[in-house]
C-alpha cells in the first residue's frame, strides 16, 4: 500500500531544500507526495513562490492563507492560529498517512499540534538544531510533538535524545540542502550573468538578512547598518527580500532605499538553483541566513554572518561572526574577500552531511511501522 506524505511548506527557501526529497517521493513506488502550501509561497509581495512549486508538478493537496497581515509578532501568532484551523481542514480531507515538517517555522509548529492532535505521525527534518531566538523554542516544541526525527548531524542528534526522545525514533541523516548542491547540475555562469546582471570578472556579495523575531523591533536599523556598510565598499551586490516573519516587511522598506543604487540590485525571490549557482560564483555572503552555515560550506565561501540569528549552530570554518556594527561588517568582508580567509574556506569541510540525505528519509518513512507504539511516545530518562 502506498503511504501519502504531506509535506509542508511556506518558504521559497525551505522548499528548495525539500525539492530533491520531494522528487523522490514522486520516484518512489512506496510514497506519494501531497504538499500542503503556505504562508510567503501564496504571497504577491513575496514572489508567489507556488507558481514554482506547480511548474514542478508536485502534487498540491491544499493551500493555507495565513500570511500575518501585517508586520507585528501579534500579527504572527494571529497567524499560526489560522494555520492551525486550515491544518486541521487539509488533513482531514487529504488523510495523510505521515505529516512531514521541516525546521522551525510557524506554519510547521502548526502542522506538528494539528497532526498530533488528529493521531497522524509526524516526522521532524532539523530537529535538534540550535540557533537563536524564538526560532529554539519552535524547534524543540515541533521535537515533542514529532514521532519521527530525522536531525542532520550527530550533535543535534544528541540534543533530541537530551530532550526525552526515545533512540528508536532518532535517526542522523544530514542535511538535505546538500542533496541539491552535490547531485543537481547547476545553472552555468554565463546564464547567471544575463538573468541577475552580474559580472563575473568582479567580487560578487549576496546580502541576504531575515528578522529576529525576538529583535524584530531592531529590524530596520540592523539592515540598514548592514546596507551602509555594503554601499560604502563598492562591492556588486545581490539583495534577495527576507522572509515574512515580524519585521521582514520594514526590512524590504529599508532594501527599497538601496536597490537602484549603482551596482546593487535587489530581487524578491531567487528560485533555490539559482540560489545555489550564485553562491556557486560569489565572493561572499553577507547576513544571517542558515544557508551561510549549512550550503556556503560546500562552495567554500565566504559568509559574514550578522547577529544573533544563527548563534549555536555547528559551522565550518568559513563563517566570521560580527555584532549588527558597521565597522565590523566593513572590516569582515574585506577579511572575507582577502586571500588568506578565501584560503581557509576553500579548505573548510561542511559538518552537514554528505548529499544523500533523501535516500535515507525514504527508506526510513517507508520501513517504519505506523501502529500504537509509534504514537505512544514514552519519555526516555537521561538521554545519550
Amino acid at each position: 500500500m502506498v503511504r501519502k506524505i504531506a509535506v509542508i511548506t511556506g518558504t521559497r527557501a525551505e522548499y528548495g531544500v525539500l525539492r530533491p526529497l520531494l522528487r523522490a517521493i514522486k520516484d518512489s513506488l512506496t510514497l506519494e507526495e501531497t504538499l500542503v502550501v503556505s504562508s510567503m509561497h501564496l504571497s504577491e509581495e513575496f514572489g508567489h513562490t507556488i507558481d514554482e512549486i506547480r511548474m514542478d508538478d508536485f502534487n498540491i493537496g491544499a493551500t493555507i492563507e495565513d500570511l500575518p497581515a501585517e508586520d507585528s509578532n501579534a500579527a504572527m501568532v494571529s497567524s499560526i492560529g489560522e494555520c492551525i484551523k486550515g491544518m486541521a481542514t487539509a488533513f482531514k480531507r487529504i488523510e495523510p498517512d505521515i505529516v512531514l515538517v521541516t525546521g522551525d517555522r510557524g506554519e510547521m509548529l502548526a502542522a506538528s499540534i494539528t497532526a498530533a492532535y488528529m493521531n497522524i505521525p509526524v516526522a521532524h527534518i532539523h530537529g535538534g538544531d540550535v540557533s537563536g531566538s524564538i526560532d529554539d523554542l519552535v524547534r524543540h516544541a515541533i521535537t515533542k510533538f514529532a514521532h519521527i526525527h530525522f536531525p542532520a548531524t550527530e550533535s543535534s542528534a544528541r540534543r533530541i535524545s537530551q530532550m526525552g526522545e526515545e533512540p528508536h525514533r532518532i535517526l542522523k541523516v544530514g542535511a538535505l540542502a546538500l542533496d541539491s548542491i552535490l547531485n543537481m547540475e547547476l545553472p552555468e555562469p554565463d546564464e547567471l550573468v544575463d538573468r541577475y546582471g552580474v559580472d563575473l570578472d568582479r567580487p560578487i556579495i549576496i546580502v541576504l538578512q531575515h528578522p529576529v523575531t525576538s529583535e524584530s523591533d531592531d529590524a530596520e536599523q540592523q539592515i540598514r547598518i548592514t546596507l551602509d556598510a555594503i554601499a560604502g565598499a563598492d562591492y556588486q551586490t545581490l539583495i534577495i527580500y527576507p522572509n515574512a516573519d515580524s519585521g521582514g516587511r520594514r526590512i524590504i522598506e529599508v532594501i527599497r532605499e538601496f536597490e537602484n543604487r549603482d551596482l546593487i540590485n535587489s530581487f524578491e525571490s531567487v528560485p533555490h538553483i539559482d540560489f545555489l549557482a550564485l553562491m556557486n560564483i560569489s565572493s561572499a555572503l553577507v547576513g544571517n541566513s542558515s544557508a551561510g552555515i549549512i550550503e556556503a560550506p560546500s562552495f567554500h565561501l565566504p559568509v559574514v554572518n550578522i547577529g544573533s540569528r544563527q548563534s549555536g549552530r555547528e559551522r565550518a570554518e568559513n563563517i566570521i561572526d560580527v555584532g549588527h556594527d558597521r565597522t565590523e561588517i566593513t572590516n569582515a568582508i574585506v577579511k572575507a574577500l582577502g586571500d588568506e580567509f578565501r584560503s581557509l574556506a576553500g579548505n573548510c569541510i561542511n559538518p552537514y552531511g554528505d548529499g544523500m540525505t533523501s535516500a535515507r528519509i525514504i527508506k526510513a518513512l517507508t520501513d517504519i511501522t505506523i501502529d500504537k507504539s509509534l504514537m505512544s511516545k514514552k519519555y526516555q530518562l537521561g538521554g545519550l
